[in-house]
């Protein structure tokens, strides 16, 4: 987007909590990122973002181990599902946040297609256990909505939030 940043971990704890949705979830643990790293740098614009998978209302988050990550593809395997990412910018006292929501549709997955997939250890640190922009494309048979929510950072309206904090984007 041509916007110098850096990067600084805001390292907050991603429980769910209760029956929160998974737009609920993706748009606290946004704020809650946003907010850690806006109390350590007073005087910057401040970017956060959440991303999760939502299969029939179940948040799938990253999986715990590779196992989990083999569930959650068979679990998503010729099914429709959705991507949710939490973005908040602030600037000082002022926050704009959007929660964003992706369509996609996986192909049917083998057992022995998502063993290999999780073996070569890419989605391990994925929500739903896949990278859309890797390997894990190959099980994506649709998407509609952002392809770069799928990715994790929905890019239009960052670009968006970014503009209304005052900063210059890159198309502008």
């Amino acid at each position: 987007m041509g916007v110098g940043f850096i990067i600084d971990p805001a390292d907050v704890d991603e429980s769910v909590i209760g029956d929160e949705s998974a737009v609920e979830y993706v748009a606290r643990v946004s704020a809650l990122k946003a907010q850690r790293i806006a109390d350590r740098h007073h005087d910057a614009v401040v970017l956060a973002a959440d991303t999760t998978v939502d299969l029939d209302g179940r948040i799938m988050a990253k999986p715990i181990d590779a196992n989990d990550a083999v569930e959650m593809l068979m679990s998503l395997s010729d099914r429709w599902h959705r991507t949710h990412t939490g973005v908040v910018v602030c600037r000082g006292a002022q926050v704009w946040s959007q929660v964003v929501t992706t369509d996609v549709r996986f192909v049917r997955v083998t057992p022995e297609a998502a063993r290999w997939y999780v073996d070569g250890g890419e989605p391990l640190d994925k929500a739903g256990a896949y990278a859309v922009q890797g390997t894990g494309g190959v099980f994506v048979a649709e998407i509609s909505g952002s392809v770069s929510n799928v990715v994790g950072l929905p890019l239009a309206e960052t670009a968006e939030l970014l503009r209304c904090a005052g900063v210059v984007v890159a198309g502008s």
